[in-house]
């Protein structure tokens, strides 16, 4: 009797976190994998017998979120994960709702415990205190945080790369994430898309999961995007449970909310959110927020809301300037070792992509899939060829006029002074700076930028760029003006 009623107890509780449908049942890991062995044939009829086993034959089914519809498939490595993403998740997507109704939306990811099949060089090769360390923070991850969040290792602050554009953002974030209490709460991180927002709020759950030790609780560190806060309330009204969802909200010890914009317009769910806010804030729980927005900007969402939000600290990221550009892809340069990258293939990627990061990755990872496939050595023109449409896209051109007239109104001289043969040093270290933005920041060859500045020499270019970049190491004033004359012509 005692058995059969906690069979009873365990059958209602599942009922209450995935109602029964009966006019659309959910798939089970047996159907899944059926369908993934169908969807499996057409994509290799459709893509060719090549791509299909380099990418789309060792993909697994993981897990499937009943409440969004999403299913994700496991790739042996994060690189694969990017590359299935960003050329095959839309035809991939398209055939799972053709062959499967409850399933609206994929994502791949790496898989759990997976090694990554990367080279590294003598030189590069970790040391045994950091995989050590690396696989502490992995399976730590899966368990500070509830089942259905997933928070990534490699996402850690150390793998987060600043400059002016975002050192507030990522201080504020380690504050966050520190031992002793911050002194401001909530967190509010807002920034365009693709700029390393979500990266910050792993790298707090990592960190502070770390910081907490052997206190952590499963579920003491909830991650979710507003998406899911929203689809999760929504379905514990309609379960008649949203009191098990407010508890679980409640438990944490830190809440991290991605892109909250999207509860703009909704009203029970932010009247739901404030309450949890609220209630978590008084509770001295630590919660991080990030929307592509400062929480002024955030129409149609509750003023006690945004009131709130703006109480504690808001930090914004901004571009990143060209040289954290080019420092993000050096480093993606080291991941792939001993596949050669140049240095001017990467300052091609770097000056022309200037809308996201993400981007920047993903044009990255696609040259280097591509060189891979067709066995071709990567030079400026294969990146030019196979990455047209996401350059043109991208580059806002920087003429060698604009870079004079800039140089010109900040060192207080007349512009015609760069094309004249002054030698005064007033003159002739703004025109040498000039040049090196120049070529730093246009494609021109160095006889083109000479002529433009009157008909000079292309060893005269050469000069300039070696005497501003070498004190550009030894003066920090003339570093600072080539990074916000930098910014400021790409802006």
């Amino acid at each position: 009797m005692g058995q059969q009623l906690g069979q009873q107890r365990y059958d209602n509780a599942m009922e209450r976190v995935n109602p029964a449908d009966t006019s659309n049942p959910q798939p089970g890991q047996d159907k899944l994998e059926r369908d993934w062995a169908e969807i499996r044939t057409g994509l290799r009829r459709d893509i060719g017998v090549r791509l299909f086993d380099q990418w789309i034959r060792p993909l697994r089914v993981g897990t499937f979120c009943v409440l969004s519809g999403t299913l994700d498939l496991e790739a042996p490595s994060e690189f694969s994960a990017s590359y299935v993403m960003s050329n095959f998740a839309s035809r991939i997507g398209l055939a799972w709702r053709g062959v499967e109704a409850g399933v609206r939306d994929i994502r791949v990811v790496r898989a759990r415990g997976a090694v990554e099949s990367i080279a590294l060089t003598p030189q590069a090769a970790p040391k045994t205190a950091e995989i050590e360390g690396a696989a502490t923070r992995a399976a730590q991850a899966s368990r500070i945080g509830d089942r259905g969040t997933r928070f990534e290792p490699r996402h850690d602050f150390a793998s987060f790369m600043t400059d002016d554009s975002n050192m507030l953002a990522c201080s504020a974030a380690k504050a966050m994430a520190a031992a002793v209490k911050p002194r401001f709460n909530p967190l509010f991180i807002h920034g365009p898309t693709g700029f390393g927002k979500t990266h910050l709020l792993h790298a707090i759950a990592g960190a502070y999961g770390e910081a907490l030790g052997s206190d952590v609780r499963e579920g003491s560190i909830l991650y979710m995007s507003a998406e899911r806060f929203m689809n999760e309330f929504v379905a514990a009204i309609r379960a008649n449970d949203t009191f098990a969802f407010k508890a679980k909200l409640r438990a944490a010890r830190m809440l991290l909310i991605d892109d909250i914009q999207f509860i703009a317009g909704k009203g029970p769910t932010q009247e739901e959110f404030l309450h949890t806010l609220n209630d978590l804030i008084d509770s001295g729980a630590r919660i991080a927020i990030t929307a592509d927005r400062p929480p002024q900007q955030l129409g149609a969402v509750d003023p006690r809301i945004l009131s709130r939000l703006a109480g504690g600290l808001v930090a914004d990221i901004q571009p990143a300037s060209l040289d954290l550009r080019l420092q993000i892809l050096t480093a993606r340069r080291a991941m792939v070792a001993p596949i050669n990258v140049p240095d001017d293939v990467l300052a091609l990627l770097a000056r022309s992509i200037r809308t996201s990061i993400r981007e920047l990755e993903g044009a990255f990872n696609k040259l280097v899939a591509y060189a891979q496939l067709v066995d071709k050595a990567i030079t400026v023109d294969l990146a030019q060829s196979m990455l047209a449409e996401a350059l043109r896209a991208s580059v806002r051109r920087i003429t060698i006029d604009e870079i004079q007239k800039v140089c010109a109104a900040h060192y207080r001289i007349d512009a015609s002074e760069m094309r004249s043969h002054r030698r005064a040093r007033a003159v002739a270290r703004p025109r040498q700076v000039a040049m090196y933005l120049a070529k730093k920041l246009t494609p021109r060859s160095l006889p083109e930028i000479g002529r433009v500045f009157g008909g000079r020499d292309h060893s005269t270019v050469i000069h300039a760029v070696k005497t501003i970049e070498a004190m550009r190491l030894d003066n920090p004033e003339m570093d600072a003006d080539i990074r916000a004359l930098q910014k400021q012509l790409e802006g």
